[in-house]
C-alpha cells in the first residue's frame, strides 16, 4: 500500500511528482495508524489528513487545468472523482469521533488508499496516452 512505483507514471513530470506525494502523504497516514492500537496520536493524523487535503486541492487543480487547456474529453468525470474525495476527507473531519475513533480512521486510511491507489493506477492512466500524444506534439 502507498508504495511508488514507474509503472505509475503518466509521463507528465509535474503529475508524476504530485502523485508520487500523494503516495508519500498516504503513507505517512497508515504508518501512524499501524503504529499503534490505542490512536493516541489521533491528532497527528488528522494533521496529516489536512496536509493530504491541501495536497490534493493543489494537485485536483494543476491536473483539472492542464486536462482543459489539452481538451481531454473525461475532464468532467474526472473533477467529480476528485471532488468525492475531497468531500469524503471533509466529512471525516465534521464528524463526532468520541466513541468510533479508531474504527473511523481505519475506514478513512482503507477509504484514502482505495482512491489513491485506484484513481491513479487506474482513471489517471486514461489520460496517459492522451497527454503523451498532445504534449509530446
Amino acid at each position: 500500500m502507498f508504495e511508488w512505483k514507474d509503472a505509475y507514471k503518466v509521463n507528465v513530470p509535474e503529475i508524476d511528482k504530485q502523485h508520487r506525494e500523494l503516495f508519500r502523504i498516504g503513507r505517512e497516514i497508515a504508518d501512524l495508524v499501524d503504529a499503534k492500537d490505542d490512536y493516541d496520536h489521533f491528532d497527528e493524523i488528522m494533521a496529516i489528513l489536512k496536509q493530504l487535503k491541501d495536497y490534493t486541492f493543489y494537485h485536483f487543480q494543476y491536473e483539472e487545468k492542464l486536462m482543459e487547456k489539452y481538451g481531454y474529453e473525461g475532464t468532467d468525470l474526472h473533477k467529480i472523482e476528485h471532488l468525492f474525495l475531497t468531500k469524503k476527507i471533509e466529512k471525516f473531519e465534521e464528524e463526532d469521533l468520541d466513541e468510533k475513533q479508531g474504527e473511523a480512521v481505519v475506514e478513512l486510511v482503507n477509504f484514502i488508499s482505495d482512491w489513491i491507489c485506484g484513481h491513479i493506477l487506474k482513471t489517471d492512466m486514461k489520460y496517459k496516452d492522451f497527454f503523451n500524444k498532445v504534449i509530446q506534439d
